[in-house]
């Protein structure tokens, strides 16, 4: 059996009581206090994120922007420096191997943010991809600690956190999915680099900081100083999903897969179809299926939530299943059940009653627009 991997904050972790769950190979913090407490300090306050386990790709050379023009999706080369951009990586039929954030640093040095569990598929793509490319692709995920501040009080958390020096801009001026520079000095230590991205996975405002593995530690008591005052809490994966799927957002293994093509997910923009020629074109040019699954959004009433896997079916045969649930809770911000599902486009307007299996008892959901959250800005 292989030993699942630690981040560089395990001790704090382990310090403040979290428990543990095993995601994409690595031990990770589920919750430390409880689920609800956690999910509402992000709405309300602030939540700090240990999501070191994320995999990121360094892709430098003077043909960068076109080599990720090939492997992925999107138009890459269109970016601006300190821009950020999500992308999908597509294989040969169209089907999603992942999704992922690409950073622009400049124009021949890029990062790819992958998700940890697909983190060798992705190594693999790039690798047969970059064969004709003037390019270098270098896993750092080994050397990156990823921390993420999230919620409306995040701003004011790390403008307040002792350390952050030399920001490249000023957070108050920082576009959402763009980037600023900056170094951070721990207590008797010189200054590291550290880039800020204001992208998130919650449905709130928020940053992400990328840092060295070794200066994490310091990083993540300084945010957690800065923040206390304001409402920051440390935030595990069980509030982490419940956030995502109040927004709306996928995650890979319940709402992507490679059975799946971006058009059936709500990502069919991401595709830059009139690009010359990318890695799942000519797969997703084949692909003729009018009746192929479609994601929606699902809200119920009462308490009794449906969950992945769950069947779906509709009101004119209570026998064969029309779809299935990918994912599902009991929103703690809306106080009723929410869940993203598979269902055939006849079945997918907004309005359409439908009914979800839950352990033996069929509970209408009515189809609903995603996200099922919106923050006021």
């Amino acid at each position: 059996m292989t030993e699942l991997r630690t981040t560089a904050l395990h001790d704090r972790h382990e310090a403040l009581g979290a428990s543990f769950t095993d995601f994409g190979g690595w031990l990770m913090p589920v919750r430390y206090s409880s689920d609800l407490a956690e999910h509402h300090a992000v709405r309300t306050a602030a939540g700090l994120f240990d999501i070191s386990h994320m995999a990121e790709f360094l892709v430098e050379g003077p043909e960068a922007g076109a080599f990720l023009d090939y492997a992925l999706a999107g138009r890459l080369s269109a970016m601006t420096d300190d821009q950020a951009k999500y992308s999908l990586v597509l294989d040969a039929d169209g089907g999603i191997i992942d999704d992922v954030i690409v950073y622009r640093h400049n124009p021949e040095r890029l990062m790819v943010v992958a998700n940890a569990g697909n983190r060798a598929a992705v190594a693999a793509a790039f690798a047969e991809r970059s064969q004709s490319f003037d390019v270098d692709i270098d896993d750092a995920t080994d050397h990156i600690a990823l921390v993420a501040v999230q919620g409306p009080a995040s701003q004011e958390i790390l403008e307040a956190t002792a350390g952050i020096v030399d920001l490249s801009a000023a957070l108050g001026d920082l576009k959402y999915y763009r980037m600023a520079h900056a170094r951070f000095a721990a207590p008797g230590e010189e200054p590291v680099p550290m880039h800020v991205g204001r992208t998130g996975y919650t449905g709130e405002d928020g940053f992400e900081l990328y840092i060295r593995a070794s200066s994490a530690p310091a990083l993540w008591d300084a945010l957690l100083a800065a923040g206390e005052p304001l409402g920051l809490v440390p935030a595990g994966l069980a509030a982490r999903d419940t956030l995502r799927l109040e927004a709306g957002m996928p995650l890979y293994g319940h709402e992507l897969s490679r059975d799946i093509v971006p058009a059936q997910a709500g990502l069919g923009r991401v595709v830059a179809v009139d690009k010359d020629d990318f890695v799942g074109k000519a797969g997703l040019a084949a692909v003729v299926t009018p009746d192929a699954p479609v994601l929606v959004g699902l809200a119920c009433e009462g308490r009794r939530a449906g969950r992945a896997g769950y069947a779906v079916f509709d009101a004119t045969d209570a026998e064969t299943p029309v779809g299935e649930i990918t994912s599902g809770a009991l929103s703690p911000t809306l106080g009723h059940p929410i869940a993203m599902a598979f269902v055939p486009p006849s079945a997918s307007a907004p309005g359409t009653t439908l009914f979800i299996d839950v352990r033996g008892t069929r509970i209408p959901a009515t189809v609903t627009d995603l996200p099922f959250y919106r923050r006021n800005k």
